[in-house]
């Protein structure tokens, strides 16, 4: 059996409008489906064969129960997610713009996610992994925050690669520059780094990848893979680049188009078994990137995230369609 991928991070609800083209004030009625960014990504690598599992902490709330079933429906581990009776699950209010794109309003003050903690992890949670996968959304100053340190120390020492995607949600720091100061500090230490082209200016003070990825390549970091939607995703190593196009299609919904995006590479990276990423060839990244597109734009054409995500057989039925 093939190495799981332990994502840790934010689970939440997103309530998504049932009528698009409305500014979220303005919208009726919503439509509940379970979220998080960390988790889309587990859920995408689970969906098309590759076993996961997901650290983080929900109140002890029907919302929390909600999202229990339908990861667990999903396939993924969730013996290692925590309740908190004094906490609360994170809500997120979506508005869709005609074009797909989206606007956030996140309840999440008292957040029992960002209560999960370093005594939470257990010492044996990485034996079955290969790999880990986090976000920025719960990098604020947290318990959660030094738990994903803890994390990616236990990766380290036991060879089990790290992947981040900043996926930045401005909306929830007070302070910007704290964001990226966090953003910055966690770069490092990830082995693959997911950068949109809507983050890169942000991040890097680069509006060019060419001029950013000699930065991003430090430390451990052995890809950055830069993503910019419909027109497609590129890769840089230490030994060069490659692209792959993206798909024109008509656009329901972008929520997940991300997450599923990297989770579709990763678990490319857990399939074949790579533990040496220097070793693998630019004809076959640029393989991994189109597959991740074309799981990207599955994505885009249903709504809500994790439930949009397609299994391998939806996967070639639509790549065969096109």
């Amino acid at each position: 059996m093939s190495r799981k991928l332990c994502g840790i991070g934010e689970a939440l609800i997103d309530f998504i409008p049932e009528v698009k083209g409305q500014r979220l004030k303005d919208v009726p009625s919503f439509t509940r489906v379970a979220g998080g960014a960390p988790a889309n990504v587990v859920g995408a690598v689970t969906k098309l064969g590759i076993p996961s599992k997901f650290l983080t902490k929900l109140g002890d709330d029907p919302f929390g129960d909600y999202i229990v079933e339908v990861l667990d429906q999903a396939g993924i581990d969730t013996s290692q997610i925590k309740r908190d009776k004094e906490a609360e699950t994170a809500l997120a209010f979506v508005s869709l713009a005609s074009d797909g794109n989206r606007d956030f309003k996140f309840y999440r003050k008292n957040s029992a996610d960002l209560r999960y903690s370093v005594y939470d992890i257990e010492q044996d949670v990485l034996d079955d992994c290969g790999m880990i996968h986090f976000c920025s959304v719960d990098l604020v100053k947290s318990p959660m925050k030094e738990a994903h340190k803890k994390l990616i120390d236990m990766a380290n020492g036991k060879d089990v690669l790290v992947s981040f995607d900043p996926n930045l949600r401005f909306s929830l720091w007070d302070d910007l520059q704290e964001l990226k100061e966090t953003v910055n500090e966690f770069l490092p230490f990830a082995d693959i780094i997911k950068i949109s082209d809507e983050e890169l200016e942000f991040i890097t003070g680069h509006t060019d990848i060419k001029e950013a990825v000699s930065d991003l390549l430090n430390g451990r970091t052995k890809y950055v893979i830069y993503t910019k939607g419909k027109d497609g995703a590129e890769i840089y190593t230490k030994n060069g680049m490659t692209e792959a196009p993206g798909y024109t299609i008509e656009v329901r919904d972008t929520t997940g188009a991300g997450d599923s995006f990297i989770g579709a590479f990763l678990y490319q990276l857990l399939r074949d078994d790579v533990t040496d990423l220097e070793a693998v060839d630019f004809d076959t990244l640029r393989s991994y990137l189109d597959f991740a597109n074309a799981y990207a734009a599955y994505t885009t054409t249903k709504e809500g995230a994790l439930a949009a995500m397609a299994t391998a057989e939806e996967l070639e039925a639509f790549r065969n369609s096109l």
